[in-house]
């Protein structure tokens, strides 16, 4: 493992198309920022319109005419295992690269980010030859059968709060029903998508199947969203994106996914097992810097163990190593960008001015680097902009509750939907929460569990579709109905 971002191999920094390294049409590059340090990693091709329509054209080829919708669907799901064997084998570069990219603790990225990822692949991989159609019994003599078909060449847009692992969620679906693939990685974090985009080679996956081209969202993301050789758009991010890629698409009639943001409550009831609560609360919303989509941000707590509780919350939170990714002694990294830190700072101020308590935290943690403090705000009320919008940062908003119904409005009470959490011992409230909050996730006892067997998704304005699970599938598959008249 590498003991600082200085050991870190920076191989792959230009556009991956049809099996080919090779920069972009327009020479351009940008630069990818080491978030700890303010520094330029490496400069990094960056593609638009001219390399988009390069990618798209070699993905429809490698769909029409190339070998991996027309394999062996057991072929498929080894080339998947392979993959995910040479990804294990650079699981420790792989963590390295990560870090340095995006900022997030190595030990995360090593232990949980990258595991996570391989474990997705390889559950897809196990599905490659288990998507089948169905007999129907219709009227007359007539044999009727459904077949299942990959939706065709899929445009996929990722974030940078999980680089690798958002890559592995789309790719594993797509690979697995036989798509191929044009992705957009986020520009802020590129490296470990094109790393994977070089170990998918390796591994034997076709030229033409996987092509990354970084660039930004408004030249490389509109291009591939606008694109009428594109059949199916996935992509994770903000949802005034989102409302963008809709319009873009719609000439096109592409079949669309998207997982966006959130204003997740968290729970705790008076009778929950408290301190593994606040230890719940505290990880739900510090997770990756608190750069999750599906983070605890609003954090429910029964009055009659508001005092107490909120002090294990603010403990835990000042009990948190902030600092160099690369120390193994750190629990928190720096912010991702400029963008995104000065984004979390302004919703710091305003949380003060509309008169939250700042009861830890709200500071920025040295004079180089996107680092801040882990920081919870008591006393607030649902109304204030900490408790309404989506921060994206180690920001906590606590709020009291003594009704249940009250409870359920509040909860409710938001344009978003994709996560919720419930603490308590008693088994029947639990359950009926979980049907009443409009949520696509609720946790129970727990936050932040993820399998690749677990369908994900939001409610509302949380975006529509699931990832994961049998379910990620539909997203890449077409439902053909053939009828055969037998006499």
């Amino acid at each position: 493992m590498p003991e600082s971002g200085l050991d870190v191999l920076i191989r792959q920094t230009q556009l991956f198309i049809d099996g080919q390294w090779i920069p972009a049409q327009s020479g351009k590059t940008f630069d990818t920022i080491n978030p700890s340090n303010e520094e330029v990693i490496a400069r990094v091709a960056e593609g638009d319109v001219a390399d988009v329509e390069h990618a798209v054209l070699a993905a429809r080829r490698a769909f029409d005419e190339g070998p991996w919708p027309r394999m062996d669907a057991r072929e498929r799901g080894k080339i998947m295992h392979r993959f995910c064997d040479f990804i294990e084998a650079e699981i420790d570069e792989l963590a390295a690269i990560e870090s340095l990219d995006n900022g997030k603790p190595v030990k995360d990225a090593r232990s949980v980010d990258i595991p996570l990822a391989i474990e997705c692949i390889r559950y897809y991989a196990g599905w490659a030859d288990k998507i089948q159609g169905s007999t129907i019994p219709v009227r007359g003599n007539f044999l009727c059968y459904t077949r299942r078909e990959p939706v065709g060449v899929a445009g996929q847009i990722i974030p940078w709060n999980f680089p690798i692992l958002m890559a592995a969620w789309k790719w594993g679906p797509a690979l697995a029903t036989g798509c191929t693939v044009v992705m957009k990685p986020a520009e802020q974090t590129p490296l470990t998508c094109l790393r994977l985009a070089y170990l998918a080679q390796k591994a034997g996956i076709p030229d033409g199947v996987i092509n990354v081209v970084p660039g930004f969202g408004p030249t490389a993301g509109a291009a591939i969203v606008q694109h009428p050789g594109v059949d199916k758009i996935a992509f994770t991010g903000s949802g005034e994106t989102a409302q963008h890629i809709m319009r873009q698409s719609a000439d096109t009639m592409k079949r669309l996914t998207l997982e966006l943001g959130g204003k997740s409550p968290n729970i705790v009831f008076a009778d929950a097992d408290l301190e593994s609560a606040a230890e719940g609360a505290h990880i739900g919303i510090h997770l990756n810097q608190g750069q999750c989509c599906c983070a605890g941000s609003r954090l429910f707590v029964e009055d009659s163990i508001h005092d107490s509780f909120v002090e294990k919350v603010v403990d835990l939170s000042r009990k948190r190593r902030v600092g160099n990714p690369f120390d193994p002694t750190t629990d928190q990294g720096p912010q991702v960008d400029r963008d995104q830190f000065e984004k979390i700072m302004s919703y710091i101020d305003k949380g003060k001015r509309e008169g939250a308590v700042c009861a830890t935290g709200g500071q920025r943690v040295g004079d180089r680097g996107y680092f801040i403090e882990p920081t919870v705000f008591t006393e607030v009320r649902d109304e204030m902009a900490i408790a309404r919008d989506e921060i994206f940062g180690p920001v906590l908003s606590v709020l009291r509750f003594s009704d249940m119904e009250e409870l359920v409005r509040r909860a409710n009470a938001t344009t978003y939907g994709l996560a919720a959490a419930v603490w308590t011992r008693d088994v029947s409230k639990a359950h009926i929460l979980a049907e009443r909050l409009r949520a696509g996730t609720v946790w129970v006892n727990c936050y932040d569990v993820f399998d690749a067997a677990a369908p994900f998704g939001g409610f509302k304005q949380s975006g529509f579709g699931r990832e994961l699970g049998q379910r990620g599938l539909d997203a890449y598959l077409e439902d053909k109905t053939v009828t055969v008249r037998l006499g």
